[in-house]
């Protein structure tokens, strides 16, 4: 097997187990024998349990940047952007439920690295937004940008994690409730 996708099938599988038992009590014993490789394979690749698990958070960061970035191309203008890109998040939730599980864990994970990736998803996901923002409202502080951003990162991310108990809320209806409390705020700061 070609080496690339040698090591998207441990990613796969390692975000498997870590969303499913929590990091500290994956092993990499188990990791391996569900693989179908060495333990020693696992750490030529990776390095470490912990470089595993980064790993698997920097492809969820990657994977989250490309749907978001995809999303919304052709936009017609700031509100259906927003909306793109939140549908993008929502939708990436359910389509990449290990990877939100893994994500979501954050608490769990006693991994400063593995905290500070988690938190980079974040920063990224907020200077794509508040690029997006500011490009549209040139005159428009990069502090009070920024702001906003970081208002639809912190709402989207609880509302995600309230959505796994509702799951009757699919994508469009969270991405419609974010746009009502939202959108108003943003497109008043917004200008022609």
């Amino acid at each position: 097997m070609p080496k690339a996708e040698r090591k998207a099938q441990m990613l796969d599988v390692a975000e498997v187990v870590f969303a499913e038992q929590g990091y500290l009590a994956t092993s990499m014993d188990e990791i391996a024998e569900r693989v179908g490789v060495s333990k020693p394979m696992l750490y030529e690749y990776f390095g470490s349990k912990e470089g595993l698990l980064i790993g698997c958070i920097q492809r969820a960061r990657t994977e989250l940047r490309t749907k978001t970035e995809t999303a919304i191309v052709g936009a017609e203008g700031p509100e259906d952007l927003l909306r793109r890109g939140l549908l993008a998040f929502f939708e990436f939730i359910v389509d990449h439920s290990r990877s939100w599980a893994l994500l979501r864990q954050e608490a769990a994970i006693s991994v400063p690295s593995a905290e500070e990736e988690i938190e980079g998803i974040r920063t990224q996901q907020t200077a794509l937004i508040s690029a997006v923002i500011a490009g549209f409202s040139p005159s428009l502080e990069p502090l009070e940008a920024e702001a906003f951003a970081e208002i639809v990162v912190g709402s989207c991310e609880r509302l995600a994690l309230w959505c796994e108990r509702r799951p009757e809320v699919g994508p469009t209806l969270a991405t419609d409730y974010v746009m009502t409390v939202v959108w108003q705020g943003v497109a008043s700061r917004l200008t022609a």
